[in-house]
């Protein structure tokens, strides 16, 4: 029998840096969940709400520090995956709710992480294969109705094409 040991996949954090945009959050690092491939690469394991680039199932290089901190150093492949955020627009109708957005998008069967109770940003995680036409389309009428604004934090050809 194998033991447990031997099949237990390595989770990390791996830290991303990246430039404050004006008018937005004022952190300059975010840390992703990640399985460890090797010495220095691990697939990104959840939606960034931060950082730009990267989508779930990426896999990145990184580096280790004396302190033990794993730091991304560049996308080594990407999964085909897209990131969108959705940020509700409080006086819209679906107020300050994530699970409204969650709800409107549910036809797309989108897996997605709310940012905290003070802002409520869903990080979704857009498969690739996805409907790529029709979450984009439904995503522009939100925001021309007033839902949501949204911006897409990792696009692929065939999301850009879609």
């Amino acid at each position: 029998m194998i033991g447990a040991m031997e099949n237990a996949v390595e989770k990390i954090k791996v830290w991303f840096r990246f430039v404050p945009r004006e008018g937005w959050f004022p952190q300059d690092i975010e840390g992703l969940w990640a399985t460890r491939l090797s010495a220095d690469t691990a697939a990104i394991e959840n939606v960034p709400f931060l950082q730009d680039g990267v989508a779930e199932g990426d896999v990145v290089q990184f580096q280790t520090d004396s302190d033990g901190l794993h730091w991304a150093v560049g996308r080594v492949s990407s999964a085909g995956n897209c990131t969108v955020r959705v940020v509700p627009v409080p006086s819209g109708p679906l107020g300050r709710s994530p699970q409204a957005v969650h709800q409107r998008l549910a036809v797309f069967h989108l897996g997605g992480e709310v940012m905290s109770k003070d802002f409520p940003m869903v990080a979704f995680n857009v498969p690739a294969g996805a409907d790529f036409a029709g979450i984009k389309a439904l995503l522009n009428q939100g925001q021309d109705e007033g839902w949501w604004h949204y911006e897409v934090g990792c696009g692929t050809d065939e999301w850009r094409s879609a």
